[in-house]
C-alpha cells in the first residue's frame, strides 16, 4: 500500500485549494479530501474496487445558510443510484442522478474541480505503460457546488512528449481537450486551466 497526500490550487482562482489522501492498493485505492472556495467548501470519500473501477463517492457542499450531500454507488451489476440531502435554500440545479439511464455503461465517477477522480481511467486503461490510441469513456460527473449527476463522454489516450509523463483527456460537454501532466501513480501534476499541484514530487 502506497499512501500520498497531495494538494492543488486552482488556475485562474488560486484561493481555490483541493487537498486529498490518497491510498493506493495495487488495483485500487481509496481517497478522502475537500476543497475551500470563497462561497463554500467540500468534503468528499472516494472507494474504488478492484480494477479501478468506482464503488462510491460521498460528497457535501456547505456555503452560507445552505448545504448539500450525495451518496453516489456504483453496484457491480454496473448500475449507479444516488441518494441526496439538502437544507437551506440556494439558486442551483437540484442534486442527485434523475435519470440512471444516462450513465449506463459508466464505470467512473468524475468530481468537479477535483484532480483525483482522473486517476481511475489513467490507472485503468494502463496509459503510462503503453501506447493506448483514443479511448470513449461515459463517466458519472457530479457538478459542483449543486451536487448534480450528469453524463459525461471523454476521450483518453497515451500522450507521452518529450519523455514526459502525459495524458490526452477530452471532455465533450465541458469542450475542453488537453493534456494532463501526471506522477509515476497516475494522480495529477498538472491539470492545464483548472488546477496545479502545490510543491509537486519529482517524477520517478
Amino acid at each position: 500500500m502506497a499512501h500520498r497526500l497531495l494538494s492543488w490550487a486552482g488556475i485562474g482562482d488560486p484561493q481555490r485549494i483541493e487537498n486529498a489522501s490518497i491510498e493506493l492498493h495495487g488495483e485500487s485505492m481509496r481517497a478522502i479530501g475537500g476543497a475551500c472556495a470563497e462561497a463554500f467548501t467540500t468534503n468528499w470519500e472516494l472507494e474504488v474496487a478492484d480494477g479501478w473501477q468506482t464503488r462510491a463517492l460521498h460528497v457535501t457542499v456547505r456555503g452560507f445558510g445552505w448545504s448539500r450531500s450525495l451518496d453516489l454507488t456504483r453496484a457491480p451489476t454496473g448500475d449507479w443510484c444516488a441518494a441526496v440531502a439538502r437544507h437551506g435554500e440556494i439558486d442551483l440545479p437540484e442534486p442527485g442522478l434523475d435519470d440512471p439511464g444516462t450513465v449506463a455503461g459508466a464505470i467512473d465517477c468524475d468530481l468537479a474541480l477535483c484532480p483525483v477522480t482522473n486517476t481511475m481511467p489513467i490507472r485503468r486503461l494502463r496509459l503510462l505503460d503503453r501506447d493506448v490510441a483514443d479511448t470513449h469513456l461515459v463517466m458519472a460527473w457530479v457538478e459542483i457546488p449543486s451536487l448534480r449527476v450528469l453524463r459525461s463522454d471523454q476521450v483518453y489516450a497515451s500522450a507521452a512528449p518529450e519523455g514526459k509523463r502525459r495524458v490526452k483527456y477530452t471532455s465533450f460537454s465541458r469542450n475542453v481537450s488537453t493534456h494532463l501532466t501526471v506522477d509515476a501513480d497516475g494522480l495529477v501534476i498538472d491539470y492545464p486551466e483548472l488546477a496545479r499541484r502545490l510543491r509537486p514530487e519529482p517524477a520517478h
